[in-house]
């Protein structure tokens, strides 16, 4: 199986299993939904530096800032997962100076107006930002979420990732549109 069907493969089962816990009733999951479950399959295509974890046992902290627009669902994507023998975690924080320990960052949309700071914050940390605030990536951020054709789509910031220390695979690049900061 190739690598963009086995990222096929496990967003259809987080998304069955998201649907499964709705209830009878089966819904379209919601964007928001969907975005959870990309969260959680970042951790399986990024590697961070050692120096990340304090320990092998350590968690990848999933982490939310600003409003969260998940509600339970990203909860539930990780609940009981590991990755590389690793648990996941899901924190959510107010402020960027209460940020710690986090290795993937969803930025809310709440949080626009603080774009600038918040990146600048997290400069030296080796955290995979994420959002769906439009031109994320070309601000610095390294992954944007995109709706085309009623479709999630990625936009990644290659640069953002390399300084932040991150390693991304090729498995997550391949579906992605790759974009550079300040790019019109």
């Amino acid at each position: 199986m190739g690598a963009l069907s086995t990222l096929r493969a496990s967003l259809t089962v987080a998304l069955l299993l998201l649907c499964a816990g709705a209830g009878a009733a089966w819904a379209a999951p919601t964007s928001a939904e969907v975005e959870a479950v990309f969260l959680f399959n970042f951790s399986q295509f990024v590697d961070w530096p050692a120096q990340s974890f304090a320990a092998a046992s350590s968690p990848i902290v999933l982490c939310v800032l600003g409003n969260d627009p998940f509600g339970p669902a990203l909860d539930q994507v990780v609940r009981g997962e590991q990755v590389n023998g690793r648990p996941l975690e899901v924190r959510r924080f107010r402020r960027v100076e209460d940020v710690t320990d986090c290795h993937i960052l969803f930025v809310s949309r709440s949080e626009r107006g603080q774009l600038e700071p918040i990146l600048k914050a997290l400069q030296g940390r080796s955290v995979l930002t994420v959002s769906d605030i439009e031109d994320f990536a070309r601000a610095g951020g390294v992954i944007c979420f995109v709706q085309m054709d009623n479709k999630i789509r990625l936009r990644v910031n290659l640069e953002a990732a390399k300084a932040a220390g991150l390693t991304l695979s090729s498995k997550l690049l391949r579906p992605a549109q790759i974009v550079a900061s300040g790019e019109g």
